[in-house]
């Protein structure tokens, strides 16, 4: 492993990776959209087809009855929303990584990037759970016909109005539950590919742009791998009807697995498979390039 050059600053993280999740929405979001519909379809009557037959076929009717804005339904939360959250997760992992410095150049060792990387995931889950649910419903409520919230500040307000804080945090174990360990498992294997992808005698930080965008596609995929069955029972609780799971996400679980079997926690993942590689990407070079401009900007913060 090369040396770093620069000490890592954490406020640097925070700015480099605000960047990097606005590349990370323009990217992804049409197929994050896609991954709600599919994952909170309405279960079809005996002898009915469902709603969409897959992937492709959710994409195709989206845009044929809605336009390519459909696929971008929602985004103004998530480019609100994911700004701050990736800089809080990029800040989070900064933070890791130099509470666990015992010299400002000591390289650490993976398992100590995946710890960085677990608590990045507590940082975000605070902004994120909130976000989370308010952008599921409005993703709903665009298949269901019905227009319960005008927007993402009615949601807020009415979830507020009709259960407290506690309305608006639904769903926060659950959130926890998918972005600690995953965030971990993305980290490590971002830092595990920049290191692997590196020319002998180079530094890591001098990686080339398509190595970068191959090293973050790959790292949200196995970010993915780990969170997909938290976050289709958190997509289930966050979108139900209040006081139909009274056991939490246990009595989801549950649900899920009776009605239709262990696969269905693995439901969607076409659609988020496909989104993670070129988001991931997108949000690992914005990062990068932010950061290498932070760098010269101001070489000693």
């Amino acid at each position: 492993m090369s040396k770093q050059p620069h000490p890592i600053s954490p406020v640097k993280n925070f700015f480099a990776g605000g960047f990097g999740g606005i590349c990370l929405v323009f990217a992804g979001h049409p197929l994050d959209t896609i991954k709600v519909r599919i994952q909170t379809q309405p279960k079809p009557g005996p002898g009915q087809l469902p709603l969409y037959s897959g992937t492709f076929d959710c994409f195709r009717q989206t845009l044929l009855k809605e336009g390519i804005k459909g696929l971008y339904k929602g985004m103004a939360a998530p480019i609100v929303g994911v700004t701050p959250m990736f800089a809080v997760c990029f800040f989070g992992f900064g933070l890791g990584k130099r509470l666990q410095q015992k010299t400002p150049d000591e390289i650490l060792t993976y398992p100590q990037l995946f710890a960085a990387g677990m608590l990045s995931g507590v940082f975000t889950t605070v902004i994120m759970a909130p976000g989370e649910r308010i952008k599921c419903l409005l993703q709903i409520q665009a298949t269901s016909g019905k227009t319960t919230y005008a927007g993402p500040v009615d949601c807020a307000k009415q979830l507020y109005q009709e259960a407290g804080i506690r309305g608006i945090y639904k769903g926060t174990v659950l959130t926890l539950m998918r972005d600690v360990p995953a965030s971990g498992m993305y980290f490590m294997t971002y830092e595990w590919l920049k290191n692997v992808l590196t020319p002998k005698g180079q530094n890591v930080n001098d990686l080339s742009v398509p190595r970068i965008l191959f090293a973050g596609g790959i790292a949200g995929i196995f970010n993915w791998a780990v969170a997909i069955p938290p976050d289709v029972l958190k997509s289930r609780f966050q979108t139900a009807p209040a006081g139909k799971y009274p056991n939490g996400f246990r009595d989801v679980l549950r649900e899920l697995i009776r009605e239709e079997g262990v696969a269905s926690l693995y439901k969607g993942f076409t659609a988020v498979m496909l989104r993670a590689f070129p988001a991931n990407a997108a949000c690992f070079l914005g990062f990068e390039v932010a950061m290498k401009f932070l760098n010269w900007l101001v070489p000693n913060m």
